[in-house]
């Protein structure tokens, strides 16, 4: 029997993890190609039938969008090649972003419905989806207006240096050119931008797989109370690990289990979120710039920027009275199933309103 040493598994399953992640780069290229191909087919539909033709409405298509796709990331790469088609414009595919990662904080509520389910203490269970909602919308609501100010006064035109070289942008012709062209050859629109988003939801489940698994001993984690007890060093802690791993998905899904084993506080839970809101845009980042359309890229930075400024003040000068309101609000508002339902209720009804108002 051959016995492998453990560094031999360690470089084993690490190479694996890198051919995985290489593999999911390609095929991310592969999907926005498709998704850009397919949105010129669709911007008749996104335009004249569900009529998206304003922020309004692209916050709610956003918003909506994420909870069919149960993710955030996609959506928001949609919107780019959406803005790219001509089918919306810039400050509607700015609000479509925004919207998917409203949409995208119901994941974390269903986790934390699911853990309910699974016997563990429902408030425990609840808070950090409850809180991962209502962070997110308190910071992104306010950031809409200053977001369209940096949009519409041209201030990040200048980003035309962002785009790919010439060699880059020719070898991805190169190599992802021929299966566009065939897929546009005998494919519809919609046909070839739902393959381009079901490659994009693959590729995002592959960047998980590709990240190396965490295994914290008991007395790791008894030291984390200790570490996250200033704001600062929590949301760097947020900011970082979505940086990392490029995926918010798992940077908030790590607070449900550690926040019902009691390993993080609620107190915790508020800058984190806060830096996981900012990272979690360099995938979208990186899209747009696959695009090789500046304006693109330059509605993803007008987002980062705009959530950096809210949080910025938060932080700066009322963190305080804004963590012990949106901790009381919560708590509130997990006190009764009539609440609650009234809630879920509402996540439905607002997008949709979004969506339809003229």
């Amino acid at each position: 029997m051959t016995h492998l040493a453990p560094n031999g598994i360690l470089r084993r399953i690490n190479l694996r993890k890198v051919a995985i992640f290489v593999f999911s780069i390609g095929l991310f290229i592969l999907a926005l190609e498709f998704m850009k191909a397919g949105a010129r087919g669709l911007a008749p539909f996104i335009r004249d039938t569900l009529r998206v033709s304003n922020p309004i409405n692209g916050l709610g298509f956003g918003w909506l969008f994420a909870y069919g796709v149960m993710s955030g990331s996609p959506v928001a790469a949609a919107s780019l090649t959406f803005f790219d088609a001509g089918a919306i414009n810039q400050t509607t595919s700015f609000a479509m972003i925004s919207g998917s990662r409203l949409g995208a904080s119901l994941i974390v509520l269903i986790l934390g419905l699911i853990y309910v389910l699974r016997g563990h203490e429902k408030v425990a269970s609840l808070t950090t989806g409850l809180l991962s909602l209502i962070v997110t919308a308190t910071v992104y609501l306010p950031a809409l207006p200053i977001g369209y100010f940096l949009l519409e006064s041209g201030l990040l035109n200048g980003n035309a240096q962002l785009q790919p070289g010439g060699k880059i942008v020719s070898v991805m012709d190169v190599i992802f050119g021929p299966p566009i062209d065939l897929a546009v050859r005998y494919l519809p629109g919609w046909a070839i931008f739902l393959g381009g988003l079901g490659l994009i939801i693959t590729t995002f489940n592959l960047f998980d797989k590709a990240l190396p698994e965490l295994k914290l001993t008991e007395s790791a984690f008894d030291a984390i109370p200790r570490v996250l007890y200033r704001p600062s060093v929590t949301f760097a802690l947020g900011f970082g690990i979505t940086l990392l791993t490029m995926s918010v998905s798992v940077s908030l899904g790590l607070l449900v289990p550690l926040s019902v084993r009691g390993y993080i506080r609620r107190e915790n839970l508020v800058p984190y979120i806060m830096g996981c809101n900012i990272s979690t845009f360099i995938d979208t980042l990186v899209a747009g710039l696959l695009l090789r359309n500046p304006a693109a890229a330059g509605i993803v930075l007008a987002e980062m920027l705009s959530i950096v400024i809210v949080s910025g003040i938060i932080l700066l000068f009322f963190f305080q009275f804004y963590e012990r309101s949106i901790l009381r609000f919560v708590m509130w508002l997990s006190e009764t199933p009539q609440r609650l339902g009234v809630f879920f209720v509402l996540l439905f009804l607002i997008p949709l309103a979004l969506l339809i108002v003229r």
